[in-house]
């Protein structure tokens, strides 16, 4: 069996219960959630019952063991992550506006996810598994970098395979090597995984179609343009499919990108045809807006089936 492996941030995740614009006077809020885009990532593919590792770091405090709790009963090998008992684990705060846009304040590079590193116990997590999956989000620090980087050399020399998922912020994309790292990633990635606008970070194309023909040209495998409510589509150099979303009432989108990634890396690894990996991934990431907190809408492949299947009676 395949075993899946991402590295990068875990934090907690604290949500305003009143919509506004930022965090500029006091207002209520919920959580902590666990999360963290490759920790959200991970807890689903744990979900499906898949061989999962994370490599990360966290504080010796209550959100770091609220994300260790969360991923070990999910079934996600949790050895890859070093609790730091002087350091305090990562923190997003989200609002709301009235748009639907959110607005967030991070602590990610100053928290004990921002010294992420490879020691021995590691790198032997990492030769262990076959397949690596990268977000965008997760290249905010060097040692993360340099970290995730090894990690591809290590995976893909062992004839392993390569996900990437920018899943960019505003906040983050203007950090100091991140536009050089993600066209590094890029160039090693088997299935691209890119969200709207994000088709066109890496090529000269002006058309969603030369886009797609410059990334196939490139190397890339497969490339699933993620769509939100509309669904998502999916290309490799034989087959173009796509696949429209599921009707649902949104009540938090975040990680539903993150579940329908893991999901459709899931099936893909596991030799699912385009069609029903799509399916599932879609049904994956509906499910998971319907549930307010970034891992509480985390599915089962019997939960996927049995929401496919009520939707087609």
């Amino acid at each position: 069996m395949h075993k899946i492996l991402t590295i990068g941030e875990i934090l907690v995740e604290i949500i305003a219960t009143e919509k506004g614009d930022g965090f500029r006077q006091a207002t209520p809020l919920v959580g902590p959630f666990p999360s963290g885009a490759p920790a959200i990532f991970i807890d689903q593919v744990g979900k499906l019952g898949q061989a999962s590792a994370i490599i990360s770091r966290v504080g010796g405090d209550d959100f770091g063991h609220v994300n260790l709790a969360r991923l070990e009963a999910d079934g996600v090998d949790t050895s890859g992550i070093a609790v730091d008992p002087l350091a305090t684990t990562g923190s997003a705060f989200v609002r709301y506006r009235h748009d639907g846009s959110r607005a967030f304040v991070f602590n990610i590079r100053d928290s004990a996810c921002g010294t992420i590193s490879l020691d021995d116990n590691a790198i032997a997590l990492v030769q262990s598994c076959s397949h690596l999956h990268v977000m965008g989000s997760s290249l905010y620090a060097p040692s993360v970098v340099e970290s995730i980087l090894a990690a591809i050399d290590i995976i893909k020399a062992a004839g392993g395979t390569v996900s990437f998922d920018p899943n960019l912020r505003a906040e983050i994309l203007e950090s100091p090597g991140m536009r050089e790292a993600l066209r590094t990633v890029l160039a090693k990635t088997d299935v691209f995984l890119p969200s709207g606008a994000e088709l066109f970070l890496f090529t000269e194309a002006k058309t969603e179609a030369d886009a797609i023909a410059e990334l196939l040209a490139s190397g890339i495998r497969v490339i699933v343009v993620k769509r939100g409510a509309e669904g998502a589509s999916y290309f490799d150099a034989e087959t173009t499919l796509s696949l429209p979303g599921f009707a649902v009432e949104e009540i938090d989108p975040t990680g539903a990108g993150d579940c329908f990634g893991a999901t459709f890396v899931t099936c893909w690894l596991n030799d699912a045809s385009p069609r029903e990996a799509l399916e599932l991934a879609n049904a994956s990431g509906a499910r998971a807006v319907m549930i307010s907190g970034p891992m509480e809408g985390a599915s089962t492949r019997a939960e996927l089936e049995a929401f496919i299947s009520a939707r087609k009676d």
